[in-house]
């Protein structure tokens, strides 16, 4: 547990301006925290998600996020076509936002949660932590403030 807790201390600093900003996203913090949840589980984990989205043709920005350097930006038609229609449709809807919505909620918040899931510049194996660490680290992350 001591390394899930110096991760969400990075991850609570690294975000500290940004606080205000998390808690005050449309469909809400929590909403959101439960869609980033959904999509690391349903890409069976974190290694999967970033697999995806690389495949996907985001693979510089993905690579970025998970470097010790500085986060590429993507957009959020680029964070919705790399995760397909399907896909946004149950998160939008999970999250109470319109597609473009999420989309740009994802594009913001996707960089920070991978850079802050990789600390050491490396995707945890698949399976590694619990998700309900996972959720403990994000929850830190999105309801900052």
């Amino acid at each position: 547990m001591g390394l899930l807790d110096s991760l969400v201390g990075a991850a609570e600093q690294a975000l500290a301006g940004q606080g205000a900003q998390a808690s005050g996203v449309q469909g809400g913090g929590s909403d959101l925290m439960s869609v980033a949840m959904g999509l690391i589980n349903q890409h069976g984990g974190l290694a999967g998600l970033v697999q995806q989205l690389q495949s996907s043709g985001l693979a510089d920005q993905v690579q970025s996020w998970v470097s010790n350097g500085a986060n590429l930006p993507v957009s959020a038609d680029q964070v919705s076509g790399a995760l397909g229609g399907d896909v946004m449709g149950k998160l939008a809807a999970q999250a109470g936002l319109s597609h473009g919505e999420l989309g740009a909620q994802l594009a913001q918040w996707l960089p920070q949660i991978v850079n802050h899931l990789t600390p050491g510049g490396q995707v945890p194996a698949t399976g590694a932590g619990g998700l309900g660490d996972l959720a403990g680290m994000l929850g830190g992350l999105l309801k900052q403030g």
